[in-house]
Order: C-alpha cells, then sequence, then structure tokens
C-alpha cells in the first residue's frame, strides 16, 4: 500500500474556499442559497467531525452491543427520514418502513458477512459499519421513492381501485398494477447506477479507496460487491414496503379507506 497524503487543517481550509466560491457564485445570479450553503457547511463538518470521533471509538472498542447500537441507532433515523418524506400520513407506518429495511439490510449484510468477506469476528465493525450504513441509506432512498409512489397512485385512481374491487378482484389484485410501477420507479435509479458505473464516472467508494492506497482492483472489486448488495436490498426493501402499505389503505371488508 502506497503512503497517503494527510491533510491538514490548512487543506480543510483551502477546502472550504471551494464553498465560499460557491455562495460567492449564488449571492452574484441572486439565487438565494448562500445561508442554505452556509448551514449545510456547517452541519457537514460538525456531523463528520463526530463520525470520525464515534468511529475511532467503535473500532478500538470493538464490543457487540455497540456495534448494533449503532446499527440500530442508523436504521430508526433513516426509517424516520423515510416516513416523513411520504407526504400522507398513514398509520402504522414508521414500523412498517423500519421493518421492511431491517428485513432486507439484515439478510443482505449476514449474507455477505459470512459467506463473502468471512472476518474473524462477524461483527466487525470496520466492515459491518460501513456496509451496514451503506445499505441502510441506498434502502432508505428506495422506501421513500417506493412509497411516495404507491401513496400517489392509490389516490390518483382510487376510482379505478374500487372498480376493481366492485367486480370481485382482492385488495392485492386491485393495488398490484400500482404497486409494481412504485417498485419498478424505485428499483430504476439502482438499475441505472449499475448500467452506467464505471464508465462516466468512478463511483465514491472506490475513490475513497483509491485515495486510501488501495489497488484499483481490489476497490473495483469492493464496488463490485457494494453495488449487488444495494440492488437486492432496495428490491427487497420496497417488495416488503409497498406489501405492508397498501393493506393500510383497506379495511377488514376489503374496501378502499380514503
Amino acid at each position: 500500500m502506497i503512503d497517503v497524503i494527510q491533510l491538514d487543517i490548512v487543506d480543510l481550509v483551502l477546502a472550504m474556499a471551494l464553498i465560499a466560491i460557491a455562495m460567492g457564485l449564488s449571492a452574484w445570479e441572486k439565487l438565494g442559497l448562500e445561508l442554505n450553503l452556509a448551514i449545510a457547511t456547517l452541519r457537514t463538518i460538525l456531523q463528520l467531525i463526530v463520525l470520525g470521533y464515534v468511529l475511532e471509538f467503535i473500532f478500538a472498542v470493538g464490543n457487540i452491543w455497540v456495534v448494533v447500537g449503532i446499527l440500530t441507532i442508523m436504521l430508526t433515523i433513516t426509517a424516520i427520514v423515510a416516513r416523513n418524506r411520504i407526504t400522507q400520513k398513514i398509520p402504522q407506518l414508521l414500523p412498517i418502513v423500519w421493518v421492511a429495511i431491517f428485513f432486507s439490510t439484515s439478510l443482505v449484510l449476514f449474507y455477505t458477512i459470512f459467506l463473502i468477506i468471512q472476518p474473524e469476528r462477524w461483527y466487525e465493525p470496520r466492515y459491518l459499519i460501513p456496509l451496514g450504513g451503506t445499505l441502510i441509506a441506498n434502502a432508505m432512498n428506495a422506501a421513500t421513492v417506493a412509497g411516495e409512489r404507491l401513496v400517489s397512485a392509490i389516490d390518483q385512481f382510487s376510482t379505478e381501485i374500487e372498480t376493481h374491487l366492485c367486480l370481485g378482484a382482492t385488495p392485492q389484485q386491485a393495488i398490484h398494477q400500482y404497486r409494481r410501477e412504485a417498485i419498478k420507479a424505485a428499483f430504476m435509479p439502482t438499475l441505472n447506477q449499475m448500467m452506467l458505473i464505471g464508465m462516466v464516472s468512478i463511483p465514491f467508494f472506490t475513490s475513497g479507496q483509491l485515495l486510501a492506497g488501495i489497488s484499483p482492483l481490489e476497490a473495483v472489486s469492493y464496488e463490485i460487491l457494494i453495488i449487488f448488495m444495494v440492488a437486492i436490498v432496495n428490491l427487497v426493501t420496497t417488495i416488503f414496503l409497498t406489501k405492508g402499505l397498501y393493506q393500510q389503505f383497506f379495511n377488514h371488508a376489503m374496501q378502499l379507506i380514503r
């Protein structure tokens, strides 16, 4: 592994100058983004500094309950964010999102840890935390798109859904087309990423590993693993989320709840 060039405080200040230029351009064009950029910059610095210290502590301790606790906190926060991004307030939406992300992420994460990476300790934080965080974040985005798409479709096509119910269709049959379209819409960004990855850009994970001195082939092998993990997590998350979500729109008499 080659020596990594360390960034000091002066280098980071010079990096912040790029944001200052962006704020200047915003002011010049009267975009009104200066305050948002300033807040986003401050949050980025504080959040990443806290993350650095937290990871240092987790890696040093290497305790299974600390690792599980951190992943649970990350999962809960992302579930809340996904719930809040779905515009319509739906009963039991938070636990539905939480369980969907938990199930898909846990399934794929343990498959990868036990069958592919196989570290000495299965709860090795150096692998479990970054992989788990990546999967949870991607699952959140997929859940948000699928949930919002399905809710909007039910609201827009409620008459068609009720017509199917009157003709003897079950709720699952009446909603199938809209559920399928929601899943496909949520999965399309992942599919596009897989089609173009490595052709028009270098993924962030690969870029980080290259900057850290990892050989390109090793960095690419991990990127392949991660993109495959993200693909199955996103698909499983949206399947379980939409299944649990559409059931909230029907009562025991199989009538659509408006």
